[in-house]
């Protein structure tokens, strides 16, 4: 008879550690907490993060171009000099323009300023009859102000010194960053499938593909759209005779990109100054009348043809977005939010844990959950139109 088997020796079948719970209330804390340590860090890194961050989305926004470059038969190298060169001119004209515009409107300052004291006694004696409100002296507003001017003037002094060197620094920086994103782009995806199983490849590199391509649509439209209120809004300044219409078209324009706030911003100043150098208050009105109308054709029409909804934005995520972005990094962070929740928006959309926060980022048409695509089997006459021009350029 055969002893019994020892089973001492078998090697056993390596078993799944187990699975820690942790209870609601410490694993919210632990979240919580990583958020804290997270916007710390961005805050504290904001030197080395943002010129990255304006490189990355710039970097996709000449990646189209740069390819074709290379389609062409143009080594990568030379591409990617190419491209750089363009934005460079690109750029350079468009700080030509603004600064021509700058400065011809610091000429008419001086006049402006005796036009506004003008209207300021004019407002303060009908209050005064009206109200019988006294009078506020000139000289002692102009002394206050001053006054305010010189103890701030140091302040104002050492903040613009570090604002233009660090704007110099990410200058310099920002064409290195851009060159070396183009340069190891398929470096950087073979990076990025390292985190993923061989089994869920496929799957990641049409979800990175998705989201490459859906993100430079939406920049470049974003572009687009400001490219073309841009050109409304300064057909309609010309026509009423608007003084420094092309600054104020361009300047508004960029700042329709903020929903509701914007258009309030960037209407003021020419109404103001058209009021000053014509007294009519009609005519201040029909500019404001301008910026609104061109505001709803965007709102309507334009941003929903070139952009689609597929990405868009709500007016709350973006209001919150601003104010958060400006919080953390100031002036770029405002620049940036709107572009980086776009990006998030597309990453949460394509991962199914955080689907839902996507489609809380969303615009929604009409109040329900469905979104409308771009391939909507009934388009109107406007999309048809839009469509037969996409396809024939």
């Amino acid at each position: 008879m055969l002893p019994p088997q020892n089973n001492f020796n078998v090697p056993r079948p390596p078993s799944s550690a187990p699975e820690i719970k942790l209870p609601p209330a410490v694993y919210y804390t632990l979240v919580l907490l990583g958020l804290v340590l997270l916007v710390y860090s961005l805050r504290l890194l904001d030197d080395v993060l943002l010129p990255i961050l304006f490189s990355g989305l710039l970097a996709l926004l000449l990646l189209p171009l740069c390819r074709r470059f290379e389609r062409w038969g143009m080594p990568r190298v030379l591409a990617i000099i190419l491209c750089l060169l363009l934005m460079v001119a690109l750029l350079a004209g468009l700080v030509y323009l603004f600064g021509s515009q700058i400065m011809q409107f610091q000429a008419e300052i001086p006049k402006l300023q005796t036009r506004l004291i003008e209207y300021f006694d004019q407002v303060q004696q009908w209050l005064s009859q009206k109200f019988n409100m006294k009078p506020v002296s000139k000289q002692q507003l102009i002394d206050q102000s001053l006054s305010s001017i010189k103890n701030k003037a140091g302040g104002y002094l050492g903040t613009t010194i570090n604002t233009t060197t660090d704007v110099l620094s990410v200058l310099a920086l920002v064409p290195i960053y851009i060159f070396c994103f183009l340069y190891y782009r398929d470096h950087l995806r073979q990076f990025l499938f390292r985190f993923v199983s061989p089994d869920h490849r496929k799957e990641a590199l049409a979800t990175m593909d998705n989201v490459q391509t859906v993100v430079q649509a939406y920049i470049t439209g974003l572009l687009t759209v400001i490219v073309i209120v841009a050109v409304l809004n300064a057909i309609g300044l010309l026509v009423l005779g608007v003084k420094f219409a092309i600054f104020f078209a361009v300047f508004a324009s960029i700042l329709a990109v903020i929903p509701y706030i914007g258009i309030l911003v960037g209407a003021a100043l020419p109404a103001l100054i058209t009021l000053v150098e014509t007294g009519s208050m009609v005519q201040a009105l029909l500019v404001v009348g301008v910026f609104v109308f061109v505001q709803f054709l965007e709102g309507n029409f334009i941003t929903p043809m070139i952009t689609g909804s597929k990405v868009s934005i709500n007016p709350m995520a973006a209001i919150i977005a601003l104010i958060l972005g400006g919080e953390l990094w100031g002036t770029p962070g405002m620049i940036l939010s709107i572009p980086l929740v776009a990006v998030l928006k597309v990453i949460m959309d394509a991962y199914k844990p955080l689907e839902p926060f996507g489609f809380l980022l969303g615009d929604v048409a009409s109040g329900d959950d469905n979104q409308q695509d771009l391939t909507d089997p009934n388009p109107n006459w406007l999309k048809r139109t839009w469509r037969r021009l996409r396809s024939s350029s």
